[in-house]
């Protein structure tokens, strides 16, 4: 991914409040990109395990696949809108401890209308997910 490919990816997702709220960044290493939610008090929601709200886990997986979207768009010269999302299907596998979180997301399948992705959260190990995503997304249609 360049250089300019990550900073318009980085300032579309900035641009929405609800990831600033959360202090979620983007990280790249090489072509991999990986979304960090970093741990804060303000994030939990069952303060007896403590355990990280799903609603935030969520949202963070959702604007993991909207970046990842964003970025497959881009490298493809296509428009900078944000894409909308259609369906979108959260698994809870295990309760997110109060640390900082990480997601990915894979592309299965983005037509010319339609992407199709799957997003995977963890925390301490990639091979133990705490959460997944697969969702739809409508693509904007520019021009």
């Amino acid at each position: 991914m360049s250089e300019s490919t990550a900073a318009d990816v980085l300032a579309a997702i900035a641009g929405v409040p609800y990831a600033r709220f959360l202090g979620l960044r983007l990280e790249l290493a090489g072509d991999e990109m990986t979304a960090v939610l970093p741990f804060q008090q303000s994030l939990i929601g069952n303060p007896v395990l403590p355990a990280i709200h799903g609603g935030v886990l969520g949202a963070m997986m959702e604007m993991t696949a909207l970046a990842q979207i964003a970025v497959a768009r881009h490298a493809a010269g296509d428009g900078g809108k944000l894409a909308k999302p259609i369906d979108v299907t959260v698994e809870y596998l295990r309760s997110g401890r109060p640390v900082d979180t990480y997601a990915r997301a894979t592309l299965k399948r983005m037509g010319r209308r339609i992407a199709n992705v799957h997003v995977e959260a963890w925390q301490q190990s990639r091979s133990a997910p705490i959460a997944a995503l697969h969702g739809h997304f409508l693509l904007p249609h520019d021009g």
